[in-house]
């Protein structure tokens, strides 16, 4: 028999007195600030993420959460299973913790404070969530259910001016799972993966969906039919002004389904032999403007091989200031190799180009401007992967990575809102919220048929979150009581316009903006 280890927990000194009564005495613990006798209270109620009970007040107001249970098609047929609120509540708090997998929901499992603030019954294991989705064959109710839901938490937003910002990333993956391809993988050539083709409302971050795909399918002919789809379900004054994409996206049949639906379009182009040589033909000629960021730029017609007709670019150049890296070919292998960098002569110009095609007419800074606004996309994706867990909650089949992604969405949307109403006119990603408006510890107590929640938060500007929140929650307060006769639709709509109010402005509005706090 293999040896047990001497730290296991059959092995803990006091381990065999360990009883209910001697938990909660008190134990003597050496510091450098002297002895601390320490107590444990497991009955308590307590909870890591008290300043989150503002964020189910604002659940509340809007409805998202509760249609958001009420019509997950979810079901379990055992007396003993877990309610649908237990399942979708442990998603909430895992994916607004941080977490990135199923097993990292154990860490919330003894909250005792939260679950009840949600309606839930208890937090549930990370088995229970994990094979939540895995019951029932057919996809298009789940499919149907985040996608709805998706976009309820944006879909006022769209009749007003929008560009859709669109970008695929890759997830690697370490296991066999379904979809596992290599593909195009930056980060780790050569790992397979699987590629998240996503759309956002630009400038305000707003997900508006998510396909997972293999990693295979990084192109944007993998993603056309979704977002043709996408759009043709919508009516055109819902659709954006502006479609808007990197190099994968700017193909003859993304450029000629946009055209055919006479929709704006603004893309980067490759630096292929012939957009290079029309480089060439335009490096001499004495009318480049300014475009911005140090950037000069001139608008031409250009028509490629494959391309139906000829169309405008606008190609871009910023002279290079700085040292350049020098390569020399090897004697033995003939592959080039670094030599040294080499400063730039005097006089010596020498500038890194960038090649746009656009159905737009504005001017050379106008478009210049317009992608390098586009940078907001590659935020956005930065901010799902590395802090809202889409590198993460992976299982063997595709079905339930794409629920997952899209229930990260909603949260993730959710949250952005919640967020802009605490820290208005500015996008705060989840490193500075968390801290900020999530972490502090609660302790729940009742007397006398009132129950009372006392949080303390660690963070510096504790004040001024406190302050913050508790305006919030007067808002939200006196918002249910002005918009009483309304429908749940009706109140979503007016919230989302206030938070939103300082953009719609600057877009031109086609609808009133509320500029003031209700009352």
């Amino acid at each position: 028999m293999a040896e047990q280890n001497e730290l296991s927990p059959s092995h803990l000194p006091g381990e065999e007195e360990t009883t209910p009564t001697s938990l909660s005495s008190p134990s003597a613990v050496e510091t450098f600030g002297g002895k601390i006798f320490v107590r444990w209270d497991p009955e308590a109620k307590v909870t890591a993420f008290g300043p989150v009970t503002y964020f189910i007040e604002f659940l509340k107001t809007s409805g998202l959460w509760e249609s958001w249970v009420r019509e997950c098609p979810l079901q379990y047929h055992s007396p003993n299973a877990p309610r649908k609120e237990d399942i979708l509540g442990t998603l909430l708090l895992a994916v607004l913790a941080g977490h990135k997998r199923y097993a990292h929901v154990t860490t919330v499992r003894s909250d005792s404070v939260l679950p009840e603030l949600l309606g839930m019954e208890c937090v549930r294991s990370e088995d229970a969530v994990r094979r939540a989705f895995q019951q029932g064959q057919d996809d298009k109710p789940y499919t149907e259910w985040t996608r709805k839901h998706l976009a309820a938490s944006y879909e006022p937003l769209l009749n007003e001016p929008w560009i859709l910002d669109m970008d695929a990333t890759v997830k690697p993956l370490y296991g066999r799972q379904e979809a596992a391809v290599k593909g195009y993988n930056p980060q780790k050539p050569g790992r397979p993966s699987q590629v998240y083709h996503t759309y956002f409302i630009a400038a305000i971050r707003m997900v508006l969906e998510v396909e997972v795909q293999a990693g295979n399918q990084t192109a944007s002919k993998f993603a056309q039919p979704g977002l043709w789809q996408w759009l043709d379900e919508r009516p055109r004054e819902q659709w954006p002004r502006l479609l808007r994409g990197d190099v994968s996206w700017g193909t003859e049949r993304m450029m000629e389904e946009a055209e055919r639906r006479q929709l704006g379009y603004l893309f980067r182009l490759r630096k292929s032999g012939k957009v290079n040589r029309h480089i060439e033909k335009l490096w001499g000629r004495q009318d480049w403007v300014r475009a911005g960021a140090g950037w000069q730029g001139i608008a031409s017609e250009l028509q490629l091989t494959g391309w139906s007709r000829a169309r405008r670019v606008v190609v871009l150049r910023r002279r290079l200031r700085e040292a350049l890296a020098v390569s020399e070919p090897d004697a033995a292998t003939g592959q080039q190799v670094f030599s040294g960098m080499a400063e730039l002569c005097r006089g010596q110009e020498i500038y890194e180009y960038a090649v746009l095609v656009t159905s737009l007419t504005e001017e050379v800074l106008g478009i210049a401007q317009l992608y390098r606004d586009r940078a907001e996309a590659e935020n956005a994706f930065d901010e799902l992967k590395n802090q809202w867990g889409w590198t993460g909650f992976t299982t063997q089949d595709l079905r339930r990575c794409q629920i997952l992604a899209r229930v990260i969405a909603v949260i993730y949307n959710w949250w952005s809102l919640y967020t802009r109403l605490a820290i208005p006119n500015r996008h705060t990603e989840a490193t500075t919220s968390r801290p900020l408006l999530l972490h502090g510890i609660a302790r729940q107590t009742s007397h006398g048929n009132q129950t009372s929640l006392t949080i303390t938060s660690l963070h510096a500007q504790a004040s001024a979150v406190r302050r913050a929140l508790q305006a919030v929650s007067t808002w939200l307060q006196r918002l249910r009581e002005i918009t009483e006769q309304l429908t749940a639709k009706q109140r979503w709509n007016v919230l989302l316009r206030f938070i939103f109010r300082d953009w719609l402005q600057k877009s031109g509005s086609r609808g009133p903006v509320p500029a003031f706090l209700p009352g």
